[in-house]
């Protein structure tokens, strides 16, 4: 068969497909010899990294047909990845593929060629979703696919009703004006395909065809959620943000995530309990409570620091003070803390560090958080046991919810739950963190390959390990953990400080002692429970629960407790958001600018500079 004269490239991206690939290669050629001229057509078996008999059966076929190619790679590539591989080598004009467990009726093979090659079409698919065929998709296939294509359709722009339907065919001219951005190299490759296409102006013929589910039907958590959802937010991002972020538009956005900030500060607080409250307190001593809260800022920062450079990177403190200032604004903001995200996205964007030390030092800052308050709070538990059972004991009536309005008792119980099983989880993920890193097992990759066999596990796989063994770097290095957890207990010893302060801001006379040793605790059992959202109406959780230990533990009143409590919150709060606003004036950190999608890429992130160890 003459080179020149091949004009249709079918390629079947084959992975550990001994038992069918005949069968498909034999079937593949009959159906194109069945419309198109002879010696006008080639197969090519892109097998990727097998580990079956699929290379010697790939071989074996070639070797017997000149229709026959075979294109073989030693490494896993992943179905992206292989296509791309086998479409560069391929010969024809006219470049198709499909899955090679011909889920698809090949009698729309003509149709899906025909389009390209004689139709003039720069793309087709077969849709499982369009009128006209029926698709038989078991509904744990068919409700994912359902969701995913509504997800790109919504997210991305695309008019296409079936993104992934292993059927597509593509002009030589499309293919590689596409392929260079096209950054995904696994399953979604081909979504990926279709919507640049799309907005590039491409012609695209969408066509139904008849298709019968194959094979294993299981969700795959790594392919469909790490793998797939992560490049539709990285699409989303590059074609629907980035282009209009900018300093302006990131001041903008910065200065009305403040106000937002503020604003749901009275989701949870009674508008009217919030008057009555700073009415009854002492502006003054409400106004040194800010001003000392406002230094434990400085050793958020200096905290931080400290855990990147035990990571590897040393970066100046009022950077990085400015940058947990804007996230925590954002955490404000944000439902579950997904505003520390935005902490990741600006040392990555203005100083290199990797999404991955990123995230992992936001991890160890949280755990030495939850595992400082569950210690503060468990050594006033430990002290009442043993100085004062019978407070014990009315303390734990109260958490059950005795005596209290409907409203109040549920907030109370939701924050004993909450704030216990948060202090549980924080001490046993120190545990398992100081464990795991002591061993030579390699647990992350080891979960990662259980739950999934695709192609996506490496690049998986190696993010969580980078991710894990980030965290244990810190929990490993005892000088360091000491360190750390030193600042720590003074960050948290400042935050009761502060509201040591608005006590006092109340004109209440308590003993120092009681005062001291209830305001470590109330504060560590409200921002335990925090960690989840409130229950709707006027008493948030932080509220309810400090107000209940307050009126529990001390002489004074459910109501003025709450009145202290909401103080001590708006206080912290407006400390927070005005720090934030500063910050991104001052810093001139943009934080639409910082969320770049192209830096987005955890791939590419091996260019960070880490200090000298």
């Amino acid at each position: 068969m003459s080179d020149s004269a091949v004009e249709v490239s079918v390629v079947l991206p084959a992975y550990n497909e001994a038992d069918t690939i005949e069968a498909t290669v034999r079937t593949t050629l009959e159906t194109l010899d069945g419309f198109l001229p002879a010696g006008s057509f080639e197969v090519v078996v892109a097998e990727d990294g097998c580990e079956d008999e699929t290379p010697e059966i790939a071989a074996r076929l070639a070797a017997d047909d000149d229709r026959v190619r075979h294109f073989h790679s030693d490494e896993r590539l992943g179905r992206g990845g292989a296509l791309n591989a086998a479409f560069r080598d391929a010969l024809g004009d006219t470049l198709v593929y499909f899955d090679t467990d011909l889920a698809t009726d090949m009698r729309h093979l003509e149709e899906l060629v025909e389009s390209v090659r004689s139709e003039g079409y720069d793309l087709a698919t077969g849709s499982r979703w369009m009128p006209g065929e029926a698709a038989d998709r078991p509904a744990k296939r068919g409700v994912p696919s359902k969701g995913f294509n509504v997800a790109v359709q919504a997210l991305l722009g695309s008019e296409l009703r079936d993104h992934q339907c292993g059927f597509k065919a593509f002009s030589r001219n499309a293919f590689e004006t596409l392929v260079d951005d096209v950054a995904d190299e696994h399953w979604f490759w081909d979504t990926e395909m279709l919507v640049r296409a799309q907005r590039q102006g491409l012609d695209v013929k969408e066509f139904a065809v008849e298709w019968t589910s194959k094979g294993d039907s299981k969700v795959d958590l790594v392919r469909d959620v790490f793998g797939m959802g992560s490049q539709i937010l990285r699409c989303f991002w590059e074609f629907s943000v980035s282009p209009y972020a900018n300093r302006r538009t990131g001041m903008v956005v910065g200065s009305l995530l403040s106000v937002a900030a503020f604003a749901l500060m009275f989701v949870y607080i009674d508008v009217d309990a919030f008057v009555d409250a700073v009415s009854n307190a002492d502006p003054a001593l409400v106004a040194a409570g800010a001003v000392v809260y406002l230094t434990s800022w400085p050793l958020r920062g200096q905290r931080y620091r400290d855990i990147l450079e035990e990571l590897g990177y040393r970066e100046d403190v009022w950077f990085l003070t400015g940058a947990v200032f804007i996230s925590q604004t954002g955490n404000l903001v944000i439902p579950a803390r997904a505003g520390d995200a935005i902490r990741a996205y600006v040392v990555k964007a203005r100083r290199g560090v990797p999404y991955t030390t990123g995230f992992a030092s936001l991890a160890v800052e949280r755990v030495f958080d939850l595992l400082t308050i569950t210690v503060l709070a468990g050594g006033v538990l430990v002290a009442l046991s043993a100085f004062s059972p019978s407070t014990l004991a009315e303390l734990a009536s109260t958490a059950a919810g005795e005596g209290l309005s409907g409203q109040e008792s549920a907030a109370v119980q939701q924050a004993t739950v909450v704030s216990t099983v948060v202090g549980a989880l924080a001490i046993t993920t120190v545990v398992a963190i100081v464990w795991s890193a002591r061993t030579d097992s390699n647990y992350v990759r080891g979960v990662v390959e259980w739950a999934s066999d695709d192609s996506y596990v490496e690049f998986v796989a190696d993010i969580f390990e980078r991710f894990v063994g980030d965290v244990q770097k810190v929990a490993v290095d005892g000088r360091a953990f000491a360190g750390i957890g030193a600042s720590s207990v003074v960050i948290w010893t400042i935050d009761v400080a502060t509201a040591l302060l608005v006590f006092l801001a109340f004109g209440l006379e308590l003993s120092p002692t009681s005062l001291l040793a209830v305001g470590f605790f109330a504060v560590s059992v409200g921002n335990l429970s925090k960690v989840i959202p409130g229950p709707p109406g006027g008493i948030g959780i932080y509220e309810a629960a400090f107000a209940a230990i307050v009126s529990t533990l001390l002489p004074v009143a459910f109501g003025t407790a709450l009145g202290i409590a909401i103080v001590d919150h708006i206080v912290k709060n407006v400390v927070t958001v005005v720090g934030g606003a500063v910050s991104m004036t001052t810093l001139n950190v943009s934080l639409t600018e910082a969320v770049d999608g192209r830096e987005a890429d955890v791939a590419a992130e091996s260019d960070a500079a880490p200090v000298d160890e």
